[in-house]
């Protein structure tokens, strides 16, 4: 097995010092930082996300895999800012004002990462005003995850204020969580839901390219 695919291999599995090891050989075999993202992290959870779609892995087996990719990532980091890599783009996530769930965002926020997304965790019990403070700092997407049928209303109150502050054409809204369901979402205005971390990741690659598209990088985005 080449070394890319020995890392890739070390991530589905979950294998977090392998994969950072197999990270690290790459690098002093000259593969660059670039390549070691596109080629080894983010096909890895690709595969992951097929994989759980299919009924082959739980949850479990997507976290590690996640937290396996997120240790890799910190030592490439540095090497791909260096490199100016282009993201995928920039999505704000968190779970709505009180709900204090993390588990699902945080898995979500992970596979998202390693997809080539830059991340904004705005952690749990995050209130509306917090989402359009990450709008207005340059995200392109927001990410709501409830775990409540009592907090999801949260959510519509979190699109009524992005676009009382002016910004609903700036961004696209993903929602999801136990209790959300894909005619909620289109009842509260969100352009997009997901029942799951793979389908999140997906649901987000499939918008992000829609409000990039509309209007490239906000005036003011880093």
């Amino acid at each position: 097995m080449t070394v890319l695919e020995e890392l890739r291999q070390a991530v589905i599995d979950g294998q977090a010092k392998l994969a950072v090891a197999k990270a690290a050989e790459g690098l002093e075999k000259g593969i660059s930082a670039e390549t070691l993202l596109q080629d080894g992290l983010i096909a890895a959870m690709k595969e992951v996300g097929r994989l759980f779609e299919e009924g082959e892995i739980f949850v479990p087996e997507m976290l590690v895999a996640a937290r396996a990719m997120r240790d890799t990532v910190a030592l490439l980091k540095p090497l791909i800012v260096d490199h100016e890599v282009q993201s995928s783009g920039t999505v704000a996530i968190g779970t709505v004002q009180g709900d204090l769930h993390d588990i699902g965002k945080n898995l979500v926020a992970m596979m998202l990462e390693g997809s080539g997304f830059e991340v904004v965790d705005l952690g749990t019990d995050v209130p509306p005003e917090r989402f359009v403070d990450a709008i207005r700092d340059g995200a392109d997407v927001v990410a709501m995850s409830a775990l409540l049928t009592t907090t999801m209303t949260s959510m519509k109150a979190v699109v009524a204020a992005i676009s009382l502050a002016g910004l609903r054409d700036r961004v696209r809204i993903v929602v999801g969580g136990a209790p959300i369901t894909a005619a909620y979402a289109g009842e509260i205005g969100a352009d997009g839901y997901a029942p799951d971390a793979s389908k999140a990741v997906r649901k987000v690659d499939e918008v992000v390219s829609g409000v990039l598209g509309d209007r490239g990088r906000p005036d003011g985005a880093v």
